[in-house]
């Protein structure tokens, strides 16, 4: 038998440019704390944590909860690049449908340096080793470019080839995420910005400008999840639960088929939200909220159709006609997103996790998404690993 999983409580601190945030400890423990007083549970009550990170030393997990408290619980650390915040949401949601615990807590943070995001070693073979060398057989490299925008902006002339939209397709994304972003308190980047302004920044690696790309950002995000007994016998929030959720790798297609889309992980994810649309029998169309990876404009395109949001082709149509904001058919990242919020790699999944809790329970305020019942969350990270979550709002 497994336990129907709630999320009782969420807690995230505002994130900020590298170099503005406090140290790693002092924000992980942070947004637990949040995470606890916001479901009203004494983390003597906790029975395993997970803590994500990916720039970081061996068990920096210990270093922040313990700042929480010392109990002695098991404290298992995370890293799965970008996915790694939802992994840590995926590990915690396991353990408690299984009956291992009752109640766990997963943190997510990251203290990022102020350049484009590197490896640490350079004595040993790359987790990315491969994924450039398919990169390079199948468009080449640019020494002068970051290694993410080449990955992402490869996979965007892809789908410009083949459907042949405008280039501002990609920018109206960005407009949109600064325009929910300014209602967000939590994110980096407020200011609204123009169509024009996206496309005249600076070119990054073509047809991605600056506005198109996610900053490297600081922040911290936590959730405690458990079962909904658990919930009821502590006088806890019961009414948002896990719904389906869903962790993928990557296959053959991303290595053998020359197409930069599923170097990214496309094929990722539409096998991760395949698998929770038929584990939870829902249909997409029944969406009302969505927070997903949109480290690049270009990404969120092909996640709109990875995730069956709209059809295969129809993204610049889907984009063009308002279907992904307020009064159009989903509203995707209420947040303002990556682009927006900033992307802490280990934080991202949780702040996702967060937002989508507020906004089934009615309390995301001005970002709030009328009448949301359905939620559904996708973090990936190249490596590869991908995370689809669905949310319900129970009555």
């Amino acid at each position: 038998m497994s336990n129907k999983v709630v999320v009782a409580g969420v807690g995230m601190i505002p994130f900020t440019k590298p170099g503005a945030s406090d140290n790693y400890p002092t924000m992980g423990a942070n947004a637990a704390r949040a995470a606890l007083a916001d479901a009203g549970l004494d983390y003597a009550l906790v029975e395993q944590a997970y803590a994500g990170y990916v720039f970081g030393d061996s068990t920096s997990g210990q270093a922040a909860i313990y700042g929480v408290g010392l109990t002695g619980i098991p404290v298992i650390n995370v890293n799965n690049n970008g996915a790694t915040g939802s992994t840590a949401l995926f590990l915690a949601r396991q353990a408690v449908e299984s009956s291992s615990v009752e109640c766990a807590l997963a943190l997510g943070f990251e203290q990022t340096a102020p350049d484009a995001l590197k490896s640490a070693y350079f004595d040993r073979p790359g987790p990315m080793e491969r994924f450039v060398k398919t990169m390079g057989h199948v468009q080449g490299t640019d020494n002068d470019a970051p290694r993410a925008a080449q990955f992402f902006g490869g996979a965007a002339r892809a789908y410009l080839r083949e459907y042949g939209i405008l280039p501002d397709t990609l920018g109206r994304i960005a407009v949109k995420a600064r325009q929910h972003a300014a209602n967000n308190p939590f994110a980096v980047f407020r200011d609204p910005v123009t169509l024009d302004e996206v496309m005249a920044s600076p070119m990054v690696f073509d047809p991605l400008t600056r506005l198109q790309c996610c900053p490297p950002t600081c922040g911290a995000a936590a959730a405690i999840v458990c079962s909904d007994a658990f919930a009821r016998r502590h006088g806890l929030d019961p009414r948002v639960a896990i719904l389906a959720q869903s962790m993928t790798t990557d296959r053959n297609s991303t290595f053998d088929e020359a197409d930069m889309r599923k170097v990214v992980g496309l094929d990722m994810t539409r096998a991760a939200a395949r698998q929770v649309y038929e584990k939870a029998g829902v249909d997409p169309v029944d969406i009302d909220v969505v927070e997903l990876h949109d480290c690049f404009t270009a990404n969120e395109l092909l996640s709109y159709e990875g995730l069956g949001l709209t059809p295969e082709g129809t993204a610049e149509r889907f984009i063009r006609d308002g279907e992904n904001t307020y009064g159009g058919r989903v509203v995707t990242n209420p947040s303002g997103g990556l682009l927006s919020k900033g992307h802490p790699l280990g934080a991202t999944g949780l702040a996702q996790c967060a937002e989508l809790v507020w906004q089934l329970r009615g309390t995301a305020q001005q970002r709030q998404v009328e009448g949301a019942r359905l939620a559904l969350q996708h973090n990936l990270g190249l490596g590869g690993a991908c995370v689809v979550t669905l949310y319900e709002r129970l009555s």
